[in-house]
């Protein structure tokens, strides 16, 4: 192990980071390429910053989905655009019913938060989500077990890229900006942390290069 370790906290984003899938893209690749930009415009607004629309109301905790999805609907309307049929989900082998989402764990990307709590960092996640999804992913997996501490946006009333989220999730584990990296698939969401003195990585869908600047700002390599 290299004795150059530039941080103490790692903080992970969830959807397109810890798992494959959550990535704006997995929404807006059901519209035809035409209208995909103002589809994600009118799903999640403006994303770069935080603001009263539907989706980051539901993800601060303000409103429920059947609130958020009704608002969606008539934006989608008013604007002309076909909300396209959901895909349908594999049927559950115990008759269960299935769910709105399933969730993918990134394995290379647990393995790293693994490798880095075992050699002594502070480990958390940091999420813009929603009430409604709580179950589908905190099911998976036993994350107390994984990580020193989560921020949910709907559980703490903030949602990235708001810096006060940033601080809480800094603050929970005892870290500071300047020794914490922060992971996430979104610039406006990294640029948000850099902001504030923390390293900013940015997580493509080849996460390789992602996982390989955090070992080496851990000093795992």
């Amino acid at each position: 192990m290299s004795q150059q370790r530039h941080i103490d906290t790692v903080i992970f984003d969830l959807g397109g980071v810890l798992m494959h899938n959550g990535r704006h893209s997995d929404f807006t690749k059901r519209f035809p390429p035409d209208v995909a930009a103002e589809a994600q415009r009118i799903f999640v607004g403006e994303f770069g910053v935080d603001t009263d629309h539907p989706w980051h109301r539901l993800e601060r905790g303000e409103i429920s989905m059947v609130d958020c999805s009704a608002l969606q609907k008539e934006a989608f309307a008013a604007a002309g655009i076909e909300m396209p049929a959901r895909p349908v989900p594999e049927p559950t082998t115990d008759g269960a019913p299935t769910p709105m989402l399933t969730f993918l764990p990134n394995d290379e990307m647990l393995d790293l938060a693994a490798r880095l709590r075992q050699a002594g960092l502070g480990i958390g996640i940091l999420t813009n989500n929603v009430r409604e999804f709580r179950d589908l992913w905190r099911n998976l997996m036993p994350y107390e077990e994984l990580f020193d501490d989560i921020v949910d946006s709907h559980e703490v009333g903030l949602r990235k890229p708001n810096p006060a989220i940033y601080e809480l999730a800094l603050e929970r584990l005892n870290g500071t900006a300047s020794r914490a990296a922060f992971l996430d698939d979104l610039p406006s969401n990294v640029e948000a942390a850099a902001a504030l003195g923390m390293f900013g990585v940015l997580v493509e869908i080849d996460a390789a290069p992602a996982i390989a600047e955090v070992e080496r700002l851990a000093g795992l390599v």
